[in-house]
């Protein structure tokens, strides 16, 4: 760990050996997990610290769902640090690694414009609709940019809602008229989506 320590410090911007962010950051997770010095939480540490290193070497704080997005890929994330692990050439990991914070990158560019888009549309909606109306579409929220998968339902708006099936109906029917679902498709078929842009 000391030598760990040192490396760190010695790559940092303005030191003797600096490096380019996202070739510092990779590094140092990679290092750091290889090293593992704890019994468990090795692998959000070194997350943790490849945020921090590009926050460090770009000089300000940086919003990017790097942990998330390494989880979400987490069959490929073990293989390339295995991968990593057998030698000493470490490129591939790198490019796994910078591909993984670009999409980061993007994941976090997109959860912020849902924030904004959702704050609209709930403030667009104040007062407009029900309580059953409102639970149903915060639960639908709740789920993120991507929503529900294959959207929600009528059965499933009665299952969150404890409405009836005729109330609830007429309770998605009202929401589509007021522009907080989308609806596509018909009849038993017909599902419902949250009335933001997708980008």
């Amino acid at each position: 760990m000391k030598r760990f320590v040192a490396w760190f410090n010695d790559t940092a911007p303005g030191r003797s050996g600096p490096l380019p962010a996202l070739t510092r950051a990779g590094t140092v997770h990679l290092y750091f997990v290889s090293i593992h010095p704890f019994e468990d939480g090795n692998g959000r540490i070194g997350r943790g610290l490849a945020e921090k290193t590009l926050a460090q070497t770009l000089g300000q704080p940086t919003l990017i769902a790097l942990a998330a997005t390494i989880l979400a890929k987490r069959k490929q994330y073990y293989q390339a640090l295995e991968a990593a692990n057998r030698r000493n050439e470490i490129t591939d990991w790198l490019v796994w690694f910078g591909v993984a914070a670009l999409e980061a990158q993007r994941r976090t560019i997109t959860q912020v414009e849902f924030v904004i888009e959702k704050t609209r549309l709930l403030d667009r909606l104040r007062g407009h609709l029900n309580p059953r109306q409102e639970k149903a579409l915060l639960r639908m929220l709740r789920e993120g940019p991507d929503g529900f998968k294959g959207g929600l339902s009528a059965a499933n708006y009665i299952i969150i809602t404890g409405a009836s099936p005729a109330t609830g109906t007429r309770d998605l029917a009202d929401m589509v008229a007021r522009g907080a679902l989308i609806r596509q498709g018909e009849l038993r078929h017909a599902r419902y989506y949250v009335a933001i842009p997708r980008s």
